[in-house]
């Protein structure tokens, strides 16, 4: 239901005025007769339109409604607006003026921060002006955030577009509803990349978290579908600001630009996909259901609905059609490349239990002497998040094995000999022993003690 507009609840006011005292319009009445009605009438509970209390009115009031009917008919009971609605009658012309003053002056303060700096500087009391008047106030002489912006200068919007297929991807992420899956709440996160020149979606999978691995995972899964890209072109969320993306971009040779932080029309190609699939799937996801239901429902709408329909941007062409295999760009890339570029490297200190913690899990080291060492743990999304990782250490590689502390209480633990020592020859060290007696040191004090001696006689 829509609320109805200032003039309609007018209208409406004035109806509800003539239903009062409409009846007693057409009645001949004497003087006191009328006001002995119009008692009663004041006496009555009545709830006005649009009002959530019901109120009582005064004689006065009814009696002057009373009248204005007689003589002016319905268009008279119509409220009118003050003359001074929105001017804020309780500032003064110099209050008025100073206001105005530092509203002019940039950069612009906000409405809270200036009256509170007038209060501390004893120039207003507090009582005088509150934020909703001072701001009624700039809007009538046109000192408010939207008019200001308007006047200011701005760059002209272009329509862009890349250069061809692959030239440019896009990277976002959308915030789906909150579905039931195995038995609690899922935070459905749909992740997906788009080409900018054919609108055509690259991949597109449906997960609970936006983590940076989760884009990782995403943009190897379109490099082995589609090839390397020129460019990526992100926003400035904590998905995509991460050391380990800018790494693997970098690694790949693929340029990583992130638009103007508040700027989501920079975006328009990826917001505009996300309207389509809120539309056409996501507003008919059934409240309880499986993560593999909701990525079958994705990729069987971007497969039917979304890539083989003509779009308004492309002349009518459909993603499909616009991304043909003898316009596509993409860099060459091999396995061995990919596998190189998605290795990511962390620093850990080994615990004293030869234990690491990466990403939530456990894993153990064979290896007891890297115990309380720093090291080098490498991973490749490759391999599937099922794959261990490994330890780097000194040139050489370890495995990691996930750890079961239960299974280590039934086991013994395996002697592993630390690496041999460096060449050179063993000399020994014993700092509890007697150090031996030093023959210079012997002959220094018999030739004191003769010294000595030869000066008695």
């Amino acid at each position: 239901m829509s609320t109805p507009s200032e003039k309609e609840h007018a209208q409406q006011i004035a109806h509800f005025r003539s239903e009062i005292i409409g009846a007693l319009r057409h009645r001949a009445l004497s003087r006191g007769e009328l006001q002995q009605e119009l008692s009663k009438l004041s006496e009555q509970v009545y709830r006005p339109p649009g009002s959530v209390r019901s109120v009582r009115f005064s004689v006065s009031t009814l009696q002057r409604w009373y009248y204005t009917y007689k003589h002016k008919g319905l268009q008279g009971l119509v409220p009118r607006p003050r003359k001074d609605r929105g001017r804020g009658r309780k500032l003064s012309p110099q209050l008025r003026t100073l206001l105005l003053d530092i509203r002019r002056e940039p950069p612009l303060a906000s409405v809270p921060l200036i009256l509170r700096t007038l209060v501390q500087d004893g120039r207003l009391c507090e009582a005088d002006a509150k934020p909703a008047t001072v701001r009624r106030l700039f809007v009538e002489h046109g000192l408010d955030k939207v008019h200001l912006g308007s006047q200011q200068e701005q760059p002209i919007r272009l329509r862009w577009e890349a250069a061809g297929p692959n030239a440019l991807w896009h990277a976002d992420v959308c915030h789906g509803p909150t579905l039931q899956i195995a038995g609690g709440p899922f935070p459905l996160r749909i992740h997906a990349l788009l080409d900018d020149a054919s609108r055509l979606v690259l991949t597109i999978a449906a997960l609970d978290h936006e983590r940076e691995e989760a884009m990782l995972r995403l943009l190897c899964r379109a490099l082995r579908a589609h090839g390397r890209p020129e460019a990526l072109y992100l926003d400035n969320g904590a998905t995509y600001i991460g050391n380990q993306l800018r790494t693997v971009c970098s690694r790949l040779g693929i340029t990583l630009l992130h638009a103007k932080p508040y700027d989501p029309q920079a975006r328009g190609k990826m917001e505009r996909f996300w309207r389509t699939l809120r539309q056409g799937c996501l507003q008919f996801l059934p409240t309880t259901t499986t993560v593999h239901e909701v990525q079958q429902r994705l990729e069987t709408f971007v497969q039917q609905h979304y890539q083989s329909v003509p779009h308004a941007s492309l002349m009518g062409k459909s993603p499909l059609c616009a991304y043909r295999p003898s316009e596509r760009t993409a860099l060459p890339l091999d396995e061995a490349t990919l596998r190189e570029a998605l290795i990511l490297r962390l620093r850990r200190r080994v615990r004293s239990d030869t234990t690491l913690s990466i990403d939530g899990k456990l894993y153990e080291l064979e290896q007891g002497y890297l115990a309380g060492r720093i090291v080098t743990v490498g991973s490749c999304l490759l391999d599937g998040s099922q794959a261990a990782p490994w330890v780097e250490y000194e040139g050489r590689r370890f495995p990691l094995h996930p750890c079961d502390p239960k299974l280590n209480g039934h086991r013994r633990r395996k002697l592993c000999a630390a690496p041999a020592a460096l060449p050179g020859a063993a000399v020994p060290f014993d700092p509890t022993a007697n150090p031996a007696p030093n023959p210079d040191q012997t002959d220094q004090k018999e030739d004191l003690r003769e010294d000595d001696l030869s000066d008695l006689f």
